[in-house]
């Protein structure tokens, strides 16, 4: 039943006609006009690095593939992470930055860790995390996140401009933390919010 038009109100009319106006429009000027309407995010690539397990054939990364620590919800609190130190340095935080326009999301991550740790690894051999992406709707960002481990005596390099500092950590015992990293952790299990999901809705 769809009623008598005579008798909607004038904000229904309104909104009727506002309706029959934009569907009418060229499909090119509907998808601007969306465009402009929508929220919009950020998208970024985080790049969670374990450390290579030492001895005979340890060769294969955490991931999917292997039911390693970032390949399923359920971190073990075992292992060491690869951390950075921003200005003003009060806080650890992870490899991570904005895509570039039309860049591939691994080759970004890869790209990112590259750049704030001189670690370098082919973005085919990067795994997917689990979850895959983070949803920070304080900060209006996402983040694309994926896992690789490499050794421990991989030579680090830093700028010491946009990153103070780069370190292996503690999965068990990692140091304070910023509270943007914190908040992100928790999605794995890990770091000071991780009994308090409450902090990562």
């Amino acid at each position: 039943m769809t009623g008598d038009p005579a008798r909607r109100g004038p904000l229904r009319t309104l909104r009727s006609l506002t309706f029959r106006l934009f569907y009418g429009l060229p499909p090119h000027l509907r998808r601007r006009l969306v465009r402009l309407g929508a929220g919009t995010y950020t998208v970024g690539a985080v790049v969670l690095v374990t450390e290579l397990p030492a001895g005979p054939g340890a060769t294969a990364g955490p991931g999917p593939a292997t039911g390693g620590m970032f390949g399923q919800p359920d971190a073990p609190a075992a292992g060491r992470l690869l951390m950075v130190r921003q200005p003003p340095g009060k806080g650890w935080s992870l490899p991570a930055g904005l895509l570039n326009r039309g860049e591939r999301p691994a080759a970004g991550a890869a790209r990112e860790l590259l750049e704030e740790t001189g670690v370098r690894v082919d973005a085919a051999t990067l795994r997917v995390a689990v979850p895959s992406a983070v949803v920070h709707t304080r900060g209006r960002w996402i983040d694309l996140v994926f896992s690789t481990a490499v050794s421990g005596d991989t030579p680090l390099a830093v700028d010491g401009d946009e990153i103070l500092e780069a370190g292996w950590q503690s999965v068990g015992a990692l140091p304070p933390v910023t509270p943007a990293t914190a908040r992100f952790l928790a999605h794995y299990g890990l770091g000071p919010y991780r009994d308090y999901p409450e902090v990562i809705r």
